[in-house]
């Protein structure tokens, strides 16, 4: 191996962890897949073929199951994660602050029928028969004549006429069954809610001593939402333990009002496309869904988009082709990931979905149309920020066959990844947490390194596994970059190297 521009001392590094990777098939895709852990999907050997098949990150989602069940699915990903050498990454998304219906029996409506609303902290049984309760308190109170309610996912849909005291009458827009226990959207409405229930701060206990990578926040309306979460992970974990990353679920039309400042103060940011397809015009979700790609990749801050990619699959072994379009526009948006609910939860085909949306990321990345013509603007700046501009610019003139990295933290390969390069981007880091959470960064390929941190010479030992994977081959250039020393003071240089 012939350095071009800068000499690298010949100390060994210490306990490469290979374990198995050297055997796994490799999936060839850069952007991610987020797959939903659940029923059709809980059994190890599950797993394992949807892991060959190309899941990156296992959700579990906590408005479901118990933890006995969650930890469990926890140790089995682990297990395999080692196992195979490959880093899976578990995100635990809360439920967040849900409001349901409270009533006394089911009321089969047709459209035009007047239903009053009031809130269960005023409930009054004498006349609980004749209300519909909402079970959060207050929020009933800043509800207005012209105000939407939405039941059930959108499919029952209210619209206020008038109110009296803590009771408000709504016409029913459309014909259905109102049941209790379903799920209530205030899109119209200003509400204060408190971002962890008691069930989310039960589950956050629990999934910060199980050591998730990523816990997602549901129902986020601003950065002060994420702050609380985060001085509550401090409280429990102490000053000393690193937090899970957060994952802030954009589906809040409050939270489209604030998104530059959630993005700023969260680890990553999700396209919840469900919800937000029901407080805004289902006409606006794709245009929303490249908005906020955009601002995220600009804080260059991993971006997922989910809900309903693939969900025909849910029962057929075939997605239709509004869903392979829908999948192939993610990745031409330089999504970080792509994300599966039901289909690999409960779904029939929760492996061969797996299997078909990274056929599909493949067949897209190829194409021209996932191509970065123009180096993507970023809002961070800085002397670091410069310098990995310029990381990505030496590799792409010299035509690298792949970049090599050294990153502790993950930050260096998070801030390589915002530019989309063309390359693989391989990164060393001595860091297991580091290892799991770049598991959701487009094109991060991790290598996990145990042992004495040694920032010169480590690109030896990563350019031969490199080689014994297949990745690299004798003749191929490739960039190399240590990052920062352990002080964060000074920097390593870049170096252009042949691979022997």
């Amino acid at each position: 191996m012939e350095d071009r521009l800068f000499s690298f001392p010949q100390t060994p590094l210490l306990g490469y962890t290979e374990k198995n990777r050297q055997n796994q098939k490799l999936v060839s895709k850069k952007t991610k897949i987020v797959a939903t852990i659940g029923p059709a999907s809980e059994s190890k050997e599950t797993l394992r073929q949807m892991i060959d098949a190309g899941m990156n990150v296992a959700r579990l989602n906590f408005s479901h199951g118990e933890h006995a069940w969650h930890a469990t699915i926890i140790a089995r990903i682990r297990e395999l994660s080692e196992e195979l050498g490959v880093p899976i990454a578990i995100l635990a998304d809360l439920q967040g602050p849900r409001i349901r219906t409270e009533m006394a029996a089911e009321q089969k409506l047709s459209a035009g029928d007047t239903v009053h609303f009031s809130d269960i902290a005023k409930r009054d049984d004498t006349a609980a028969k004749g209300l519909v309760y909402l079970d959060l308190p207050g929020s009933i109170e800043n509800v207005k004549e012209g105000d939407s309610i939405l039941i059930e996912d959108g499919t029952l849909e209210f619209q206020v006429t008038g109110k009296e005291g803590s009771v408000a009458e709504a016409v029913a827009k459309n014909a259905g069954v109102l049941k209790p226990r379903k799920g209530v959207i205030l899109p119209d409405t200003h509400l204060e809610l408190d971002i962890l229930s008691e069930k989310d701060r039960s589950d956050l206990a629990f999934v910060l001593e199980e050591g998730v990578d990523y816990v997602g926040l549901s129902f986020v309306g601003s950065a002060v939402d994420v702050k609380t979460v985060q001085t509550a992970m401090r409280e429990q974990l102490g000053t000393d333990t690193p937090l899970p990353k957060i994952v802030s679920k954009i589906e809040r039309k409050l939270a489209l009002e604030n998104l530059d400042g959630i993005i700023r103060v969260s680890d990553a940011i999700m396209v919840a496309r469900g919800d937000l397809g029901i407080e805004m015009p289902e006409s606006e979700i794709a245009v929303l869904q490249k908005r906020i790609i955009q601002a995220s990749l600009r804080a260059a801050k991993p971006v997922i988009v989910a809900t309903q990619m693939m969900k025909s699959m849910t029962e057929n072994p075939r997605p239709t082709r509004a869903e392979v379009s829908d999948v192939s526009n993610a990745v031409i948006d330089h999504t970080d990931a792509v994300m599966l609910s039901e289909e690999s939860a409960m779904g029939k085909y929760p492996v061969e979905t797996i299997r078909m949306m990274a056929e599909i990321i493949e067949k897209t990345e190829t194409s021209p149309f996932d191509d970065v013509t123009t180096t993507l603007p970023l809002d961070l700046s800085g002397d670091y920020a410069v310098l990995i501009r310029s990381l990505y610019e030496l590799a792409k003139s010299f035509r690298a066959k792949a970049t090599i990295i050294l990153s502790m933290s993950g930050f260096t390969a998070r801030l390589l990844s915002h530019f989309r390069p063309e390359a693989p981007l391989l990164v060393a880091t001595d860091s297991r947490a580091t290892y799991q959470e770049l598991a959701l960064v487009w094109g991060a390929e991790p290598y996990l390194f145990e042992g004495k941190r040694d920032y010169d010479h480590f690109a030896t030992h990563l350019i031969a596994q490199a080689k014994k994977e297949g990745k690299l081959n004798p003749g191929d250039q490739v960039a190399v970059f240590s990052g920062r020393t352990p002080d964060e003071e000074t920097m390593r240089l870049v170096g252009i190297r042949e691979v022997r």
